[in-house]
This record gives C-alpha cells, sequence and structure tokens, in this order.
C-alpha cells in the first residue's frame, strides 16, 4: 500500500471523486481505483466503484461529463459496487461530479437502490 499523501489528509465530501487504493480481498496487495465518495462517515466513507467499462445494469450510471470531473476516460459510477473505507486510502481527489451528472446519480439512487429483502 501507499503512503498517505498530503491529498489523503483532505477532508473529502460527497458528490467528489478521488482516487483510491483499494487492498485486494486477500489483503496481499492493492490498487488505485477511483471511486465516487457518496457519504462520509466519521472516518470512514462510503463510496461507489467507477469504471471503464459501459454500463450493464440499471443501477450503473455513465458520466456524460467525465473529463471535466477529472477522469481520464469515459467512466460509469456501479451503484450496486458500495464500500465502505477508512479515509487513509484515499490518495488524490480527481474532481467532483457535474451537476447533471449528481442529479443523474441521485435519480437512479432513489429509485433503484434499496434492500432487496
Amino acid at each position: 500500500m501507499f503512503p498517505p499523501t498530503k491529498a489523503s489528509m483532505m477532508m473529502p465530501q460527497p458528490g467528489e471523486i478521488w482516487l483510491a487504493d483499494i487492498p485486494f480481498t486477500s489483503g496481499v496487495a492493492s490498487r488505485l481505483r477511483p471511486i465516487l465518495v457518496l457519504w462520509v462517515d466519521a472516518a470512514d466513507v462510503v463510496v461507489a466503484a467507477v469504471t471503464s467499462a459501459a454500463p450493464r445494469s440499471p443501477v450503473d450510471v455513465f458520466l456524460q461529463d467525465w473529463s471535466s470531473e477529472g477522469l481520464r476516460v469515459p467512466s460509469t459510477v456501479r451503484l450496486f459496487r458500495l464500500d465502505c473505507l477508512e479515509q487513509t486510502v484515499l490518495r488524490r481527489k480527481l474532481g467532483r461530479l457535474s451537476e447533471v451528472d449528481a442529479r443523474r446519480v441521485r435519480q437512479i439512487w432513489t429509485s433503484q437502490v434499496q434492500p432487496r429483502f
């Protein structure tokens, strides 16, 4: 894992896109991945995965403004790929969702993401 940086000492805010050092399930290694901060819970953040893959489910949100949001390639937020991370694994803020993309994420979250029991 990478050591903390000055950027990781910044307080993340909901709607921001960050690079996070995501550990593999085995705990042996990790990989830098973009994430969308959904909410902050004390020293943790609840995040959604951001991927360069095309949307494949009703809860995937393609980011129309991906470039201005700090991403290098067209990207999709996967609202069913959630994680709770310690803020210490956040490495660098990439950007913030545009109002258009934020509205779409909120709309899909409200209409599609719910307990299935």
